[in-house]
């Protein structure tokens, strides 16, 4: 069988919300909230695998987020079970994620990611805006909401 989800990359990317170095505010507030439900007891998390932000949800690219896998433990994961028990991931891919170790410094937990990245939605800096500018270069399938849209 093969995964039609790709393993994580070598180190999480330079956007992503659970690295410690990445600028708060990039993220729409309801993308932050997903990352606290993987914290909850194995029963209680979401059964979708967590993907990069950096493919289009439906390419062929896509990979699974490397800052999730190296933040979450991977064997507790449901979505991560789940994928293997449905033929959405391999074995290998599963291995991949459950084993993986980041190469940089990742918060300790969805919330504490989601808390740091919620800080900055209203007021993004510099580097936040350039970060956010190239995702929606890279991603077709996001829409932006804008001051005064409903």
């Amino acid at each position: 069988m093969s995964s039609s989800l790709r393993p994580p990359a070598q180190r999480p990317c330079e956007s992503c919300p659970y690295r410690r170095d990445v600028p708060a505010g990039i993220w729409a507030s309801e993308e932050y909230a997903k990352l606290r439900r993987y914290d909850a007891d194995t029963p209680d998390q979401p059964t979708g695998l967590f993907q990069c932000h950096q493919a289009d949800a439906d390419s062929t690219v896509r990979r699974v987020c490397a800052g999730w896998a190296g933040c979450h433990e991977g064997r507790e994961l449901l979505a991560l079970r789940l994928a293997l028990l449905d033929g959405r991931i391999d074995e290998a891919t599963f291995k991949a994620v459950a084993d993986y170790t980041s190469p940089v410094p990742l918060f300790f937990s969805g919330s504490e990611a989601a808390a740091h990245g919620e800080t900055g939605i209203d007021a993004p800096t510099e580097e936040a805006r350039r970060l956010i500018d190239k995702i929606t270069r890279t991603r077709s399938d996001l829409v932006l909401k804008r001051s005064g849209d409903h």
